[in-house]
């Protein structure tokens, strides 16, 4: 029976690929964005190539309300892969920062995260099939002076989904935490740190949005519950596990500075 898979954050970076990827793999789908434009471009271009069902749903995660009337709209539609790709950052010191914005990406990176995953869940468990993919970061492992929140909200990120993927051993359904490292994608100008040394230092030069896309499929389509992108992220995140907390997150905080 063919699969629907519901992609949040679809129109652009990682959630693109992710819906282009799925497609390919015959997985008819569920696009959600904020903007309806960009989303009936991607559904029109994976339709056309892979002669798949795209169903596309405008919703602003910072709204409460979206995730229970996303759900409501597919109620009837078995969705068998749940993916949680939709987030950003906030990038400056937390005294400075914008409150209201900084409210809006806690909603988004973990609220309706969490909200979505809990309404999908319970139909998952009921087929005794399903897949959730919830993107986090290599953040997630140190905190992040100037993106305070945004790593807080990653760690959440990931310890919450490795907690899941051990509650559902034995079900059927599985959850994957996908982190990356630093991505080509729009998050940098959007949070406003282009010129950051963590998009800018030698040999840690961003990956493709497309290569993280796939390495979060496999790692979800074989049931892995962690997937870190990339030899040297996974070096990066071995290294700041060694070292005392603090201390990585001086590092982070060099990262973080513009250059």
């Amino acid at each position: 029976m063919k699969q629907t898979a519901l992609v949040t954050g679809a129109t652009s970076g990682i959630g693109r690929e992710f819906a282009d990827l799925l497609a390919a793999a015959g997985c008819d789908l569920v696009l959600v964005a904020r903007d309806q434009a960009r989303l009936d471009d991607c559904a029109a271009s994976c339709s056309a190539r892979y002669k798949i069902n795209a169903q596309t749903i405008a919703a602003d995660l910072s709204d409460p309300a979206s995730p229970q009337a996303i759900f409501d709209q597919v109620r009837t539609t078995p969705v068998s892969i749940l993916i949680n790709n939709a987030g950003f950052g906030v990038y400056g010191p937390f005294a400075e920062t914008n409150l209201d914005r900084e409210l809006e990406l806690l909603q988004v990176n973990m609220v309706s995260l969490t909200h979505l995953t809990k309404l999908f869940l319970k139909p998952m468990l009921d087929r005794r099939e399903g897949r959730i993919l919830n993107v986090a970061s290599t953040v997630a492992f140190q905190p992040g002076p100037r993106l305070s929140l945004y790593s807080a909200s990653k760690a959440f990120v990931y310890s919450f989904t490795c907690a899941l993927a051990l509650e559902l051993k034995g079900t059927g359904v599985t959850a994957t935490v996908l982190c990356p490292g630093g991505t080509r994608t729009e998050f940098q100008k959007r949070a406003g740190m282009e010129k950051a040394g963590a998009f800018n230092a030698a040999g840690f030069e961003p990956m493709s949005a497309r290569r993280v896309a796939e390495i979060g499929c496999q790692a979800m389509f074989e049931g892995n519950p962690v997937a870190v992108a990339g030899w040297k992220n996974k070096l990066m995140v071995v290294v700041s596990k060694r070292l005392p907390t603090l201390w990585s997150a001086r590092v982070a905080g060099n990262l973080n500075r513009d250059r």
